[in-house]
């Protein structure tokens, strides 16, 4: 029965976003808009804590939790990347790792890209990211990737999160390094670099880093490249970027054209650098299923949404240690999207979220561990994206 409500939660949640993004589209009422926000945020909250026990919030174990959402370079064989989700959760005989879930699996074709939600305390991540890492290196060959999203790693992406209130930033910021370190140890031949916290003493951030490593360019000279850790890149690796910092949430919004340059000058517009852009917001448009999607990374950003950033929608918040943090929600972004594009006569066709927000994935990680499952994904599989 608890099984049944934590998974109708979840379903419901996507059904009133979509809601919430048609409002955005068709131009009805903000109040009515609102008024879907707070519903999808009351929903989930009911459901996922009261279902299952008012102290699950607190639970020792909550406290501790750390968010891992691993992106590798394979999309296209589901089942390979299946394998690396279970290498994160049982040993190479077998034998479950205690205290680990796998929330969600975020395949994208097009991209050849996707995103496990690996979830665990602080004291026992490392390992299970370690293993689904070194099964990700042992299948993918960067030699034959093909795919529209930037990469340059078989493991491109390794960040953490912390979840709960005894992980501060110090915490994430060492397994990170950690766990660079023992990657570039356990597999000969693969690289990294460090960003967030985990760049130490600079804190240089994600989209920073990139840049440096030339990420973002079609053909990234590897030659030219000066990991922090590890080898000179090489295929079939290539190179690692392993960091800490305060939630990401992924929102890519579909606009119904195939005009690149729109995407552009739309991503451009959206972008915490421009004038006007919205906060923590890196931007990039690709081209994806026969028209162009808004992929936006959704970084949390210090203090407290302000009433010039507000404009009647709730941000997300939560805090790291004293320190506060809010995010902007999907929904302005879906709403900024379509009135960017429709000034252009080109509608929106959809939004996806990429994973959780912070308290979805934190509420979804309790109960899952509490229930012992660890291939939630699999409870997830009749909603995931």
């Amino acid at each position: 029965m608890v099984k049944k409500v934590i998974i109708l939660a979840s379903l419901l949640s996507r059904y009133i976003w979509a809601g919430v993004e048609y409002c955005f589209m068709t131009g009805c009422s903000s109040a009515f808009g609102s008024s879907l926000v707070w519903s999808v945020n009351f929903m989930f909250t009911f459901c996922t804590f009261s279902s299952y026990g008012r102290n699950m919030a607190s639970s020792s174990f909550g406290r501790r939790l750390v968010a891992c959402l691993l992106n590798v370079s394979e999309a296209r064989r589901k089942d390979l990347v299946e394998t690396v989700a279970r290498a994160a959760l049982y040993n190479n005989k077998g034998v479950r790792r205690e205290g680990i879930t796998v929330l969600n699996i975020f395949n994208d074709h097009d991209y050849n890209r996707s995103v496990i939600t690996i979830v665990a305390s602080i004291d026992s991540i490392g390992e299970a990211v370690l293993s689904a890492c070194e099964k990700a290196c042992g299948l993918i060959d960067m030699g034959a990737h093909k795919g529209v999203h930037p990469c340059m790693g078989a493991v491109d992406l390794i960040p953490f999160y912390p979840l709960g209130e005894e992980v501060g930033v110090e915490d994430c910021a060492k397994e990170a390094r950690a766990v660079a370190q023992g990657l570039t140890e356990r597999v000969q031949g693969t690289s990294a670099f460090l960003f967030g916290w985990a760049d130490s003493p600079l804190q240089r951030g994600l989209a920073q880093r990139r840049k440096e490593m030339g990420w973002f360019k079609k053909t990234p000279d590897l030659q030219a490249i000066r990991p922090d850790m590890g080898p000179q890149p090489q295929k079939p690796f290539g190179l690692t970027g392993v960091g800490a910092g305060p939630y990401v949430m992924n929102c890519n919004v579909t606009i119904d054209t195939q005009d690149m340059a729109m995407g552009r000058s739309i991503a451009a517009a959206l972008r915490e650098s421009t004038p006007g852009g919205l906060p923590g917001v890196q931007v990039l448009a690709l081209p994806h299923e026969g028209a162009v999607e808004i992929a936006c990374n959704v970084e949390s950003v210090k203090g407290s949404p302000t009433s010039q950033t507000t404009a009647g929608e709730p941000w997300p918040c939560f805090s790291i240690g004293s320190q506060p943090y809010c995010h902007v929600p999907a929904s302005l972004i879906t709403a900024r999207v379509a009135e960017l594009a429709g000034r252009e006569g080109v509608g929106v066709m959809g939004t996806a979220l990429v994973g959780f927000t912070p308290h979805e994935c934190r509420g979804l990680a309790e109960f899952a561990l509490s229930q012992r499952i660890a291939e939630f994904w699999k409870e997830q599989g009749r909603i995931r994206m």
